[in-house]
């Protein structure tokens, strides 16, 4: 750490995709993938799938273009350090934590993400809506396979990296701490999220997942979405074509997520996002002191 301090932190979880909330409104806390990591230990830190830095964008290098449309950065880092470029869920839980602190109302909310910039709606206590962008569609398909059996992989782009597939049961998945096998590996040169998916009913899935840098979550935001919009071409149904959206209920292992796509491609994404505890960070302990 740049400076010895105490630090105030949140925990909190969409659909039990749980997050390490570090309010850093100045932009002046120097946090490194192994004190990320440490934070979001579930044996020896915090715990969390992820940590949501919350920065306003003026004051962060990455965010300063968009300032003037979003005046908070969603600095979001996977469970192990590593920078992504969003989160679905994540997304949900920091537009819930700037309405908790009083710096947003309830409304429609603009946020900053490494994936540009995300639009929320958002109540008092009510579920949250996020326009997710529109997914693109790579041509360039992918094979997954876990303990010899393969399947063909719907390549998805939801501002970060997915592959999707559709299995007849989400044991197939295996144990998903470690990543399935995928190739070609040069389709996903900085990584990819990979679904499992099962149809439960008409436009009805259910779907585990192993994410980049945290392994198998209890729900990925992004994720649903793209399993929502690789059904819908399975199924031969596309809104920019019929000029009507189309609705998919996308069951994770922590909950259940709705998922929309527009007649002008935009994916909206919602459910709940919870804060359940704050505190403050043990300050020897964060600088390796009493580790």
């Amino acid at each position: 750490m740049s400076t010895v301090q105490r630090i105030a932190f949140l925990k909190g979880h969409g659909t039990e995709n749980d997050f390490v909330i570090i309010p850093d409104p100045d932009g002046r806390l120097d946090l490194p993938a192994d004190v990320v990591a440490r934070i979001c230990d579930r044996r020896a830190g915090i715990g969390g799938d992820g940590l949501l830095r919350v920065v306003r964008s003026a004051a962060h290098p990455e965010a300063r273009a968009m300032a003037d449309e979003a005046e908070w950065f969603m600095d979001y880092r996977n469970g192990d350090g590593s920078i992504a470029e969003m989160c679905g869920n994540g997304s949900r839980v920091f537009v819930r934590y700037l309405l908790h602190a009083g710096l947003v109302k309830p409304g429609e909310v603009a946020i900053a993400t490494r994936a540009g910039v995300r639009r929320v709606r958002l109540t008092e206590t009510g579920d949250v809506t996020v326009s997710m962008g529109r997914a693109v569609l790579p041509e360039e398909g992918v094979t997954v396979t876990v303990d010899g059996r393969s399947w063909p992989a719907r390549n998805v782009n939801m501002g970060n990296p997915h592959a999707v597939a559709f299995v007849a049961d989400l044991a197939h998945a295996g144990e998903l701490r470690t990543i399935p096998a995928f190739g070609p590996a040069e389709v996903y040169p900085q990584g990819v999220n990979i679904e499992f998916v099962v149809d439960r009913g008409p436009r009805h899935l259910a779907m585990r997942v192993h994410e980049r840098g945290a392994g198998e979550t209890r729900s990925c935001g992004t994720g649903a979405c793209a399993v929502a919009v690789a059904a819908a071409r399975r199924d031969e149904l596309d809104p920019a074509v019929t000029g009507e959206p189309v609705t998919y209920t996308v069951d994770v292992l922590g909950g259940t997520l709705t998922i929309t796509e527009l007649p002008d491609g935009t994916v909206e994404m919602t459910g709940p996002a919870v804060i359940v505890a704050e505190g403050t960070l043990d300050e020897a302990w964060l600088t390796g002191a009493g580790a």
